[in-house]
């Protein structure tokens, strides 16, 4: 018999989808909130990339260098 996993309480981000989903939106709405939530978490990654890079003196040549290398 497969044993359940204990169920987990809901994060604040989870609760506010919650709400949204059973508002019930359009198909096109729920691709306009799927793109405001890609570009919201992609912006964040973004920021947190360059500061990574500014605090450990990463260039633009850097990247590219990386990016280059067929051993990546």
């Amino acid at each position: 018999m497969t044993k359940m996993p204990q169920a987990t309480k809901f994060t604040s981000l989870q609760l506010e989808l919650l709400k949204i989903y059973s508002y019930s939106p359009t198909e096109e709405e729920l691709l306009d909130i799927k793109d405001i939530l890609a570009k919201y978490f992609s912006d964040k990654l973004l920021e947190k990339t360059s500061k990574w890079a500014i605090e450990n003196n990463i260039t633009d040549d850097d990247l590219d260098k990386w990016l280059e290398d067929e051993n990546q």
